[in-house]
């Protein structure tokens, strides 16, 4: 009793001593799209940033990359294989790859090739296949440490165009949204992956969403997207507290790829949810209660529509690409009106050091300056390299621009070059 006694106090000892890991994950830290970097480039040559170096391995896909301090992580498919292995690439920050790990099968039934972003938590990478599979694996040696399968542990529906979720982490927990009847949304251990809880919600499929952990001083909630409602679930519990109902398709026309292609995480900022959701409510506002059990409609917008480009908040004003019409608009937070627009095309949105960068689906790489909701177009390039559709998320990281563009990823320096003394 004794010796079992003081291995309990080192196991406490151990576990309360240990640092919390950084996690690197899907639109930068807390998913908000916005990078904390400084000293960026304001404008851009004519052929755009200086090009550090690019690789046209990756096979189809349209996952971002995930940057940390001495690694890129990024999913694709290893075409020497066949046209549908999944595979976690590993590169170092000169682009040379260190190992790639097959994880299984990716979608290719229709926009072929991976979609999810991987999310890094200390030497643990978690990557999802458009299968809807979830996979643990060692960010140093590529090994992998366990998984789970999407229809035989869980029961799961696929959504029409494949899973496109990244895995949500908070503490020792895990977060991945099946779709089931059962095992709807779900938490698993993340280090084991076994089942933590299991969340019901409404037996909806998935909808290409990446979940947000919102910590209020009393609880954290999951706030996820299934095919036709946004829910709040209780990170601890698994308790579904609310829902907002995607009320624009009527029951009897529901199906996949109706209605329920919602692929934007939510924003949470200071009692506020914002949310866009261009195939459901579109630009949303919702108070939640200080004790996260309750949400009340705040606004709707109609024409802040985004499907999958990501929205972000910056003071008072939110800024997101348009579907139906086809500009970069910002809105006003308070009260939903758009406040300005530019004609530059839809497409995918994240911005750094006072700066937007907006990712259009022609291939266009656009910065724009914003102040106050209000919008200038500073530089624009092409994007050259790469194959099929332009709908990956830029990553910005230490001075570097990161973009996909289906088989490429490109390194551009936007760094400012210091004054020499």
């Amino acid at each position: 009793m004794k010796n079992l006694a003081i291995f309990l106090l080192i196991v406490v000892f151990y576990s309360c001593n240990q640092e919390t890991p950084k996690i690197y994950e899907w639109r930068g830290d807390n998913r908000a799209g916005i990078y904390n970097e400084t000293n960026l480039l304001k404008e851009w040559p004519e052929t755009g940033p200086s090009e550090i170096w690019s690789i046209d391995i990756l096979g189809a896909g349209y996952g971002s990359p995930i940057v940390t301090e001495d690694k890129i992580f990024i999913t694709g498919i290893d075409t020497t294989i066949s046209d549908s292995t999944a595979v976690l690439f590993c590169f170092n920050l000169m682009g040379e790859l260190q190992w790639k790990t097959e994880y299984g099968d990716e979608w290719i039934e229709n926009f072929p090739g991976s979609r999810s972003a991987p999310t890094v938590v200390g030497d643990l990478v978690y990557v999802g296949s458009g299968k809807g599979d979830l996979y643990c694996i060692n960010g140093e040696t590529g090994t992998i440490a366990w998984s789970k399968k999407f229809l035989s542990d869980f029961d799961g529906q696929y959504p029409r165009f494949g899973q496109a979720e990244a895995a949500l982490n908070d503490g020792d927990k895990v977060f991945w949204t099946p779709g089931g009847k059962e095992h709807n949304v779900v938490a698993l251990n993340r280090f084991t992956g076994q089942l933590i809880w299991s969340c019901r919600g409404f037996g909806e499929r998935p909808a290409y969403n990446s979940p947000k952990l919102i910590q209020l001083p009393g609880r954290k909630i999951i706030a996820v997207f299934s095919a036709y409602h946004l829910m709040g679930i209780d990170a601890s519990s698994g308790e579904l507290l609310w829902d907002h109902l995607q009320d624009n398709t009527s029951v009897e026309k529901r199906k996949p790829g109706i209605g329920d292609t919602h692929s934007n995480t939510i924003l949470y900022d200071n009692g506020a949810i914002y949310y866009a959701a261009g195939d459901g409510n579109c630009g949303v506002k919702l108070s939640l209660s200080e004790d996260g059990t309750k949400i009340t409609e705040v606004w709707r917008n109609k024409t802040f529509d985004n499907y999958m480009g990501g929205i972000l908040k910056s003071g008072d004003y939110l800024y997101g690409g348009g579907t139906r019409k086809k500009f970069l608009f910002s809105a006003n937070a308070i009260t939903g009106e758009i406040t300005d627009s530019l004609k530059i095309g839809t497409g995918t949105l994240v911005a750094a050091d006072k700066m937007l960068y907006y990712y259009n689906a022609k291939g266009e790489l656009n910065l724009v300056n914003y102040n106050q909701g209000q919008l200038t177009l500073k530089s624009s390039f092409n994007v050259e390299k790469g194959t099929k559709e332009h709908f990956s998320h830029p990553v910005i990281k230490n001075g570097t621009l990161y973009l996909r563009h289906g088989n490429s990823l490109m390194a551009y320096t936007i760094q400012q070059l210091k004054p020499s003394t």
